[in-house]
Order: C-alpha cells, then sequence, then structure tokens
C-alpha cells in the first residue's frame, strides 16, 4: 500500500512538473488561449433552444448603487426572437458577458424615460449593429418623448457610424441600417406586435410626475407574462395583468429606505436624505406589490428593479419580511434570474443564467 501511495506521488510530481512546462511553452499558450477566445465568441446557450416564453432579468436594481447589479432590463425570447425592456446601465454588458445572440433582438420598448432605464441605448445599438448585423435600423416603442431619445443619440452618435462604416466598410457596419425605427405608443392602439404566436401590448402605469409611464403583457402560444415598469400600486396594471403565468414587478422597501435615510440624516447627506423621501410616492411598497399580484391572480410573481438592492440575506428578510404569508409562488430576482415558460405545459422554470 505504501509503494502504490509513493507511486501515486510520484506520478503526481511528475504531471504537475509537465503542466508547468507546458504552460511555458510558446505554442501551448497560444493553443490554450484560441480554446478560449473561441469560448467567448460561442454562441449563447443560457437561453433554451425548445419552444417557450423565458424571460432574463438583464438589470435588477434601482438608481441606488449595487455594484454586482445593472440598472433595470429584463429580456423576453419567445421562440428564437428576442425583445428588450428597458436598458438601464450595466445591462448590456451583462448581455455581452453571457454571449446573447444580438442578431435574434428585434426591438427594444421602454417602459418610461427616466435615466436608470434608457442609459444603455447605445450599446444595444451597436451590439444588434454591428455584432448582430442587423438588416434594418433597431426598432424602438416607447411612450412620448421616444423620439427625442432616439434622435439624441443618433445626433450624439454620427460620428461613431460614419467612422466604423470608414473603417470595416458596409458589410460590417452599414450605414443605411445605423440609427433607429422608433415608434410612440399610442394607447389607443395598444398592441405593438401581434402576428398570430406573439402578441405585445402596452397598458399605462401611475409614475407622476412621469407621465406617461407605461407596462407590458407579452403572450406567447397561450403563456403570459407582464412588466411593470415603475408604478405605484395600479388598478390597471392589475387589469391587464390578469391571470399571466409571471408579472415582473418593481419593489420598493420602505423598512430599508427609512434605515438609509436616517443614516443619511446623521450624516448629513442632503442628497440621500431628500431622495430617500421623495421615491416613495412613485414606486410600490413590498406588500402592495404582492396586493396586485394577487388580485390580479398571477401564477407566479417576480420583483425586481430593487429599491434598494438587497446586498445580503439579512437585507433581504428585512425587505421580504411577511411575504410568505400573503404570496405562495414568488422570487426576488438578481441579475441573470431566467424564467422558462414552454409551450403546452403549465410549468413555470426558476433558473439562473449565473
Amino acid at each position: 500500500m505504501i509503494k502504490i501511495l509513493k507511486y501515486l506521488i510520484l506520478v503526481s510530481v511528475i504531471l504537475i512538473l509537465l503542466v508547468f512546462a507546458l504552460l511555458r511553452q510558446p505554442a501551448f499558450q497560444d493553443k490554450l488561449l484560441e480554446i478560449a477566445i473561441r469560448n467567448v465568441v460561442a454562441t449563447a446557450t443560457y437561453l433554451p433552444k425548445n419552444d417557450a416564453l423565458t424571460a432574463v432579468v438583464c438589470g435588477s436594481r434601482a438608481p441606488i448603487n449595487d455594484p454586482n447589479r445593472a440598472e433595470a432590463c429584463i429580456l423576453v425570447q419567445a421562440g428564437d426572437k428576442i425583445f428588450i425592456f428597458d436598458t438601464g446601465n450595466g445591462s448590456a454588458q451583462n448581455l455581452n458577458d453571457w454571449n446573447t445572440p444580438w442578431n435574434r433582438v428585434k426591438g427594444i420598448f421602454y417602459t418610461h424615460l427616466h435615466s436608470d432605464h434608457i442609459s444603455d441605448i447605445a450599446e444595444f445599438h451597436i451590439g444588434t449593429w454591428i455584432n448582430g448585423r442587423r438588416d434594418s435600423k433597431l426598432k424602438i416603442y416607447g411612450p412620448e418623448g421616444v423620439q427625442m431619445l432616439t434622435d439624441g443619440i443618433e445626433l450624439a452618435y454620427t460620428k461613431d457610424y460614419i467612422f466604423r462604416n470608414e473603417h470595416h466598410g458596409d458589410e460590417i457596419a452599414p450605414l443605411d441600417v445605423a440609427g433607429f425605427d422608433t415608434h410612440t405608443v399610442d394607447l389607443d392602439n395598444p398592441i405593438l406586435v401581434d402576428d398570430g404566436n406573439l402578441k405585445i401590448t402596452a397598458y399605462s402605469v401611475s409614475h407622476d410626475p412621469v407621465d406617461p409611464a407605461l407596462g407590458y403583457r407579452i403572450d406567447y402560444k397561450g403563456r403570459s407574462i407582464s412588466i411593470s415598469g415603475d408604478t405605484i400600486y395600479d388598478q390597471n396594471l392589475v387589469n391587464n395583468s390578469k391571470n399571466v403565468d409571471v408579472l415582473f414587478h418593481e419593489s420598493m422597501s420602505l423598512e430599508l429606505l427609512d434605515i438609509i435615510n436616517k443614516g443619511a440624516k446623521r450624516t448629513g447627506n442632503v442628497v440621500a436624505d431628500i431622495v430617500t423621501i421623495d421615491i416613495l410616492d412613485y414606486h410600490t411598497p413590498i406588500v402592495e406589490v404582492v396586493k396586485a399580484a394577487n388580485e390580479a391572480n398571477v401564477k407566479h410573481l417576480v420583483f425586481y428593479h430593487h429599491l434598494p438592492a438587497p446586498r445580503n440575506n439579512i437585507m433581504e428578510d428585512i425587505m421580504y419580511r411577511g411575504v410568505d404569508d400573503i404570496r405562495e409562488g414568488w422570487t426576488s430576482s438578481h441579475d441573470g434570474t431566467m424564467v422558462i415558460l414552454p409551450i403546452g405545459t403549465e410549468e413555470i422554470e426558476i433558473t439562473s443564467v449565473n
């Protein structure tokens, strides 16, 4: 037994020395790097290949900073088509890190025009233009003012478009598809997409003084998702989310905000003191989110746009204290939370990209 053990130790040492020697050889280094790069540029595998309605939280926080979360963003895949709902700061980097197939992104929908919901729009444009090889301008849907947003981005990036075209040519950076095809949502005609299998419908929510502010309902082959955007408790959201499989709803913790406010007062942080009071009147406290979900008879509730985003288990326990007493079927999302609704079933699979 001792001889066998000595033999194994000797073999292990030889193997370690061999690997160490190989790692110092240029040809071996090049091969390892080639394999690594091949994996980086490989087609995304995190999205399901079976027919399903899928949602991925690509940004789960509100403007209060959290280094581990991006601002508001939800990716929805219906079959093989991808749609993006809001493009908050950091969300494009998440989708790049996850090797998202930019060529399948068919449009971006904005709930409203606060900076934490729009700031990555230029990154989404270049992702779908260069990496995604779009064959037309990027479709954008949003409330009144969205045309100003896209016009401003196109003006700001005019030189960027020209430089990329001059350097890479029409095959990589064609100017005729650079920019946006912008649609201002008319709530008198709220159905924005309807191809027989997929329907995307806009509805109004209450986020005064932001007006209009929108939520969206996505129906695909008998499965359904509703996305609140930013809102207070709103009966219109309840009505438009009736019986959906999953409701993604913003969440606000009065308890955590009160703690932050008291800390701001003690330290003389005037901005945090004022803002943590101001935001109380146009977001939805956790209990009222659950009330809306229960009244709408949604099967599963996903909290996102956390205000503030919990950074540890204690904060999350405080934020969602008591929810289990009044609601079954709920999830506190993080960046990468993924919900899969397979077609032809009633299954709701909660998983994660990460």
